[in-house]
């Protein structure tokens, strides 16, 4: 074998080359990214009729032709209360829009309707709340924890979703999604 260090030397590129390549293919392929989002991501929203804190009803039923954001949180939820002020900024700029609907749904059945009412009036809340005794919905939308936040074209498919919480950038962002979904 003539000139080992060259073959030596060969050997290391090729590895370094199939090694570029696999990392080149791979680049921007976060393994956690499909936990980011809903397996509902395109389909049918689950089925849902829950109580309001305003003793009416809110059903995926009664929000056909809407374009529609739920978003799952809890008072004690650190995370829900950092996006809070975004999720108010937004409901202010769209509350009077015909084809909109926003639904905090609580998703904590051991979180006490006096408190969550509570809460809601302290903080203003304005826009549809219901409470998901059971945790049902929580559980039929497959949520990972909260805050967790779904947009929903008028004609019920779910056109994007958001573990963590939200910007209001990322909530008209999500509107825009679900106004031109299907």
């Amino acid at each position: 074998m003539k000139h080992p260090a060259r073959w030596a030397a060969l050997a290391v590129a090729l590895v370094v080359t199939v090694f570029g390549v696999v990392l080149a293919v791979n680049v921007g392929n976060d393994p956690q990214a499909a936990e980011q989002h809903s397996p509902f991501l395109g389909k049918q929203v689950p089925h849902f009729d829950l109580a309001t804190l305003t003793g009416g009803r809110v059903s995926n039923d009664s929000l056909a032709g809407k374009s529609v954001i739920i978003n799952f949180w809890n008072t004690w939820c650190t995370p829900c209360r950092q996006e809070l002020p975004q999720l108010e900024e937004f409901y202010s700029q769209h509350a009077s829009d015909p084809d909109f609907v926003m639904i905090g749904i609580v998703r904590d059945p051991q979180e006490s309707n006096r408190a969550v009412r509570a809460y809601v009036k302290t903080e203003g809340m304005n826009w549809t709340l219901a409470f998901d005794p059971g945790d049902q919905a929580a559980l039929d939308f497959a949520t990972r924890g909260q805050p967790e936040t779904l947009a929903v074209s008028p004609s019920g498919l779910v056109a994007a979703s958001q573990y963590g919480p939200m910007r209001v950038v990322d909530l008209e962002r999500f509107l825009a999604a679900a106004r031109n979904y299907g």
